[in-house]
């Protein structure tokens, strides 16, 4: 067989393992249990950080520790990251004006109740999203009651840096 190929229950290609049948890949799940929250949100050293209507005091703590450009209450103009709680419709509608405050290739983080608790689904913040101009791409276990979904400015859509 050529190279690339799948051969029987084996595969060349790391991130797939073989399944039962002899011509189907399944996907091998990545475990990231074991990385801290801050590092699954993408925060490096150099970033610089909003936080709105987060109340997480070890997120916080995680924040401080990686970074020393951080806006608690506000929206930093050129933030690289904007963690921002919303659980309601209303709040969702800030999110175009927050667009504004996030660099290019930055992002909003929506924190959320999840759950019985959640008063808001994630297709409601995506579709908060598109009305904003962004897209979602990625969702992380914030904690064990809430939930986030990273918000992007569309690769299309981003002016020239």
């Amino acid at each position: 067989m050529k190279s690339g190929f799948c051969r029987r229950n084996s595969s060349p290609h790391p991130q797939f393992s073989p399944s039962p049948h002899p011509l189907i890949l399944t996907m091998t799940e990545r475990n990231y249990s074991h990385r801290q929250l801050i590092d699954k949100l993408g925060v490096k050293d150099d970033s610089r950080v909003s936080i709105l209507g987060v109340d997480d005091d070890e997120f916080l703590a995680q924040v401080k520790r990686r970074s020393l450009n951080i806006a608690v209450g506000k929206a930093k103009k050129d933030s690289d990251f904007i963690f921002y709680g919303a659980d309601s419709l209303a709040q969702l509608k800030k999110l175009r004006t927050l667009k504004s405050s996030i660099k290019q290739n930055g992002a909003i983080w929506v924190v959320s109740l999840k759950g019985k608790l959640a008063q808001i689904r994630d297709v409601d913040v995506i579709e908060a999203a598109k009305s904003a101009g962004l897209v979602d791409n990625k969702v992380v276990g914030f904690s064990e009651t809430h939930t986030s979904l990273k918000l992007v400015i569309p690769l299309a859509k981003r002016k020239l840096l």
